[in-house]
């Protein structure tokens, strides 16, 4: 079965879908032939990005605004488009946000937002969609994490603890969803090109001085070889056809994960060295 034939003629949602691996996602799913409703807080930018989208590929592309951490609004999109289908065949819970720095910096307000969109906004998604993908017997939940749910990541602690988080959700819930005909998936992606990398501190929250000396130090090296997120999407979506439990990509992230199982004491001890080199410590 080829990821092409796979997705034609699917019904799927994407959350975070304006920018980034969503996009690249939505446009992966739409080249393929299926129905994509892109979801995002900025639903300006989500109607922009569909009507580019639906300008090329054979596929319908829509938008939607949606705060993810809203679990009504999410719970509404989704019967909303499962009843104009027919059916919902996929959702991609992709929206996240990245909070960085020093946790002896970050304030209880950093923590409640990145757990209120990396975590509560999946949890939003799976309490919307697998009821109904149980009634209609079929359906496949694919959650975005992160190459920092797999391995320890310093300097980005709040992002780590959710997205270690939703690849304990994921695989969990992958168990009990199989009795009912539904899949899960969860991805975790390395170092991707997306704007999250700029957006280590949401502009409305208190400045974090070692995310901002971070960023400077990784952004002229590790994030110049950033992997492009539509390559990403081939990944995802192959990884998805084949029903893969975790999909790790590209293969400097597979690389990570295999050191950290194979010697994680080397990867651990290795962090207090990380964080002084790249705070000048």
């Amino acid at each position: 079965m080829t990821t092409d034939t796979h997705f034609t003629g699917k019904v799927a949602v994407v959350t975070g879908g304006a920018s980034g691996i969503g996009r690249a996602i939505g446009t992966a799913l739409a080249r393929r032939g299926a129905s994509v409703v892109l979801a995002d807080v900025d639903e300006v930018a989500a109607k922009a990005a569909a009507e580019e989208i639906g300008a090329g590929p054979p596929g319908r592309v829509a938008a939607a605004g949606l705060d993810v951490r809203d679990a009504e609004a999410f719970a509404t999109l989704v019967g909303r488009v499962a009843e104009e289908h027919g059916h919902l065949d996929l959702l991609f819970n992709n929206a996240g946000i990245g909070i960085g720095g020093e946790v002896a910096e970050l304030t209880l307000g950093h923590w409640d937002r990145v757990i209120d969109i990396n975590l509560r906004g999946v949890v939003h998604g799976v309490v919307a969609a697998y009821p109904l993908m149980i009634r209609q017997g079929h359906g496949h939940i694919v959650n975005t994490a992160s190459i920092a749910g797999l391995f320890p990541s310093p300097l980005l602690t709040p992002y780590a603890a959710t997205k270690h988080a939703v690849v304990g959700l994921s695989t969990s819930l992958r168990g009990e969803a199989a009795n009912h005909g539904v899949r899960v998936s969860v991805v975790c992606p390395g170092i991707i090109d997306t704007p999250i990398w700029e957006r280590l501190v949401p502009e409305d929250l208190p400045d974090v001085p070692s995310a901002r000396i971070g960023f400077e130090r990784v952004r002229h090296t590790v994030l110049r070889r950033a992997y492009p997120p539509d390559a990403l999407a081939e990944d995802v979506l192959a990884g998805v056809a084949r029903n893969r439990p975790i999909i790790v990509a590209p293969a400097h992230a597979r690389l990570m994960w295999r050191i950290y199982r194979a010697a994680p004491r080397l990867v651990l001890d290795g962090g207090g060295v990380l964080v002084r080199r790249l705070l000048g410590s």
